[in-house]
């Protein structure tokens, strides 16, 4: 039976990752989960719960070794195989995420799609009329649909990204998309983060 992992600590994956692996460039072999805890702004506890959710990586007096851990944290992620990722939408989001390069070295945009895509030249990617998106799938493995259109266009686009065959979106428009069946979405605001900086800083105790 597979076991459940709570979405709090799926959450927390992404900057256990970044931490660990900001340790490793560092050059350091061994850290403890205090130390962690510590920069993460959690208990020790908690980081060796959250470990031990996956499996058994840290000796008692020792610590867990770096790479070791880093590799770990990779394979849980599915960070250790290439991800092709094609991109809807070449406003201005869907040009910023083309061009940045901290995804990491498994993460590749292989194509952008726009309705109009005369003139837009993004280097060595292709872009490419929505026209052609059921066929550029078709013949080419793409792993990830980033969604960065209007909000208004956002669910019709869904739906063709999913009649091209691909069931992973990354959803940048600023709209709730919810899905059936077996397609995953992961809804990215904005604008929801930025409103909860804005909260703190209201209710921020002047000292």
């Amino acid at each position: 039976m597979e076991k459940t992992v709570s979405p709090a600590i799926i959450k927390r994956l992404p900057r256990y990752y970044r931490v660990v692996s900001h340790l490793f460039g560092e050059g350091q072999t061994k850290v403890s989960s205090r130390v962690i805890a510590q920069i993460m702004d959690v208990t020790a506890s908690q980081v060796r719960q959250d470990f031990c959710s996956f499996g058994d990586y840290g000796q008692q007096g020792y610590g867990y070794d770096v790479k070791k851990l880093k590799d770990e944290l990779a394979n849980i992620m599915g960070l250790n195989k290439p991800h092709n990722m094609i991109i809807i939408g070449a406003g201005n989001i869907g040009r910023a995420i083309a061009g940045y390069k901290g995804f990491g070295d498994g993460f590749e945009v292989t194509a952008v799609f726009d309705i109009a895509p005369e003139g837009i030249d993004l280097g060595k990617i292709k872009v490419l009329n929505m026209s052609e998106l059921k066929d550029y799938c078709g013949k080419n493995p793409v792993d990830i649909a980033v969604i960065a259109t209007p909000g208004k266009a956002a669910a019709q686009v869904a739906a063709e990204v999913v009649d091209a065959g691909v069931k992973n979106i990354w959803n940048f428009a600023p709209t709730e998309l919810a899905l059936p069946g077996d397609v995953l979405v992961e809804n990215i605001s904005m604008s929801e983060s930025l409103y909860v900086l804005c909260y703190y800083m209201n209710n921020r105790q002047e000292g």
